[in-house]
């Protein structure tokens, strides 16, 4: 597909919410459309509902992609990954990557942990590049 299609297809289909709007769903399963007062007072909406899905970060990433701006798409990915991780864990991580609160081996483990348990080989990477940085 000739880049100037595939640009005026995804400008098409942008925004999602209001153009692809089927394509959008909350980690229940729900419709993003579905989401509203009356569903959280019944209780059918939870939390979790109100967060964004790793399937909408990729498709935001596609398009970060398409429009060469490769580091968002690699930022959206990357968040992809963090939508499974808890957050007590993603707090743990931000707080080992503040300078001077971790040593190299401190930020191994937690890269390993991010790609063995997690799966967020993404993830991994940024915290051995912060390493990198931190302890050349």
């Amino acid at each position: 597909m000739g880049f100037q299609i595939l640009m005026n297809k995804i400008i098409n289909n942008y925004p999602l919410s209001e153009k692809k709007s089927d394509v959008l769903k909350t980690p229940s399963g729900l419709s993003w459309q579905e989401v509203n007062l009356e569903l959280v007072l019944e209780g059918k909406v939870e939390m979790k509902d109100l967060r964004i899905t790793a399937e909408a970060l990729e498709i935001q990433a596609q398009i970060a992609e398409t429009s060469n701006r490769h580091q968002l798409a690699e930022n959206l990915r990357r968040s992809a990954e963090l939508v499974k991780i808890p957050e007590t864990k993603i707090l743990q991580i931000y707080q080992a990557l503040r300078p001077g609160r971790s040593n190299q081996d401190e930020l191994e483990t937690l890269a390993k942990e991010m790609e063995n348990k997690h799966g967020a080989k993404r993830c991994a990477k940024f915290l051995r590049e912060a390493s990198k940085a931190y302890f050349p």
